[in-house]
């Protein structure tokens, strides 16, 4: 591959005419000239060990294939995985319309051209809004990951204060981007829970309330699923603290908790991952957040904003951008934060979710998850060895305690994985208070009767 004759059979330029061409266009000799301002203790001097290359379609398509055969997915697996990324139903609809090619590869362009798009991402926002009883919502970030520590930075702009209290009883990936973050800027200090009902300590919180506070992040359900009933109570505290309150939510919860606009936030934020998007290794995940309609807030939000207004066409309406300048892409290296690609094509699928469910599709589906869980509870909690960790209502996901099994979650997971299972995450990787807990999720994905047989392996699994 160091031939000077090579040809790369996926770069076209890689053909040596048209190097050539290209350097002497450029006025460089070679292409090493070209790295040249890399410092020399920077470049790798070795030789890569590269698989031989693929010449052909049929050849990288069959080796394509052969790899990925050796994945076993929900499709084939019962899965009780969550914390996070969950298994959750897409109608085709969802696909049909976000894989039509005014959307697929509509990436950049001039308003005129896309004009459709923008109208699309209004209606999304419209949605979600009125799910949230928010007047604002963004165009997604990346993740929720994203969004609560964009959330975050913002309420430091807004309060012009430099520190930020968060729930201890969040996902630790999301913890350690936030951290990332913002730790540079702000100090963050984490909120005990308490341990028997999963709630957030409120002894704690008080100790730690004081003037200099930005606010606080908290997550209802929270990430091992407990519904957080002290939301009014931690809102309120916050604000008598002159802090804003930031609240993490699952939309697909939505249908039937309160949105956290009517127990006292001031900015929600979260992932649309649930609202008709595909796991695709990972999830199909995008970050959104969410606000009252206020100058001082909407002005710190970096992420684009769509807005509807009168042409000069009587009956036609055109979407454009709110307060472009706002944005990285209005003003460049003074942006408040950098704003690039977004997950702009999974707003368009949660829409296309949204408007086919509805208030009362909402509604039935966060009763549908919430009796799945519970019946959960009911089955696994019989099953000697095994414990229900937290007696506190919970949405879509359960702690299982196995610490009277004798066996641990590793052990048990591997079990299951034989009987064509997925099964919870082990929460001693997440919480060293939580040894010997796994985090089961149940969506509407998960039948009766998976939940029985999931029993019926738990128990055979526990006897032996």
């Amino acid at each position: 591959m160091k031939s000077e004759n090579f040809v790369h059979p996926y770069i076209p330029n890689s053909v040596p005419e048209v190097k050539a061409k290209m350097l002497e266009e450029i006025g460089v000799e070679n292409i090493e000239e070209l790295y040249s301002d890399i410092p020399d203790q920077l470049r790798f001097k070795g030789k890569m060990k590269l698989p031989k290359a693929l010449t052909s379609e049929l050849a990288l398509k069959q080796h394509m294939e052969k790899i990925l055969s050796k994945n076993k997915s929900v499709n084939e697996y019962d899965s009780f995985l969550g914390g996070g990324v969950a298994n959750h139903f897409v109608p085709a609809i969802c696909d049909e319309v976000n894989g039509r090619s005014e959307f697929l590869t509509a990436y950049a362009g001039e308003p005129y051209e896309d004009h459709g798009r923008f109208q699309a991402l209004y209606e999304y926002q419209s949605l979600m809004s009125e799910m949230l009883d928010f007047d604002v919502v963004n165009v997604p970030t990346y993740d929720w990951a994203q969004a609560a520590a964009t959330s975050i930075r913002m309420a430091q702009r807004i309060t012009k204060k430099d520190e930020i209290l968060i729930s201890e009883l969040i996902g630790p990936d999301k913890l350690s981007a936030i951290y990332n973050y913002c730790q540079k800027s702000m100090k963050i200090t984490l909120v005990k829970h308490d341990e028997v009902t999963g709630l957030l300590d409120m002894k704690d919180l008080k100790s730690k309330l004081h003037k200099d506070l930005a606010g606080i992040y908290f997550e209802n359900p929270s990430y091992i699923g407990i519904i957080e009933n002290q939301g009014k109570e931690i809102s309120d505290l916050i604000h008598e603290s002159e802090g804003l309150s930031i609240v993490g939510a699952d939309p697909i919860s939505l249908g039937i908790l309160k949105p956290p606009s009517q127990y006292g936030a001031d900015i929600a934020c979260g992932d649309i991952q649930t609202l008709g998007n595909h796991l695709h290794y990972g999830g199909c995940l995008g970050g959104f957040i969410s606000s009252r309609d206020e100058e001082k807030i909407v002005m710190e939000y970096p992420s684009r904003l769509f807005g509807i207004t009168k042409t000069e066409v009587e009956g036609e309406w055109g979407f454009d951008d709110v307060a472009y300048d706002r944005t990285s892409f209005g003003v460049r290296e003074k942006g408040k934060e950098f704003v690039g690609t977004a997950n702009a094509l999974y707003a368009i699928t949660s829409a296309v979710y949204l408007s086919l469910m509805g208030p009362d599709g909402m509604h039935d589906i966060g009763r549908h998850l919430t009796q799945k869980s519970l019946y959960a509870k009911k089955i696994l909690g019989k099953i000697q060895g095994l414990k229900i960790k937290f007696d506190t209502a919970s949405f879509k996901e359960i702690v299982l305690d196995f610490n009277e099994s004798g066996k641990t979650v590793q052990e048990i997971n591997k079990a299951l994985l034989n009987h064509n299972i997925f099964g919870g995450i082990d929460l001693l990787e997440k919480f060293s208070w939580l040894q010997n807990c796994a985090l089961f999720c149940f969506t509407e994905m998960n039948s009766k009767e998976q939940i029985d047989h999931l029993a019926s392996v738990l128990t055979e699994v526990l006897a032996n």
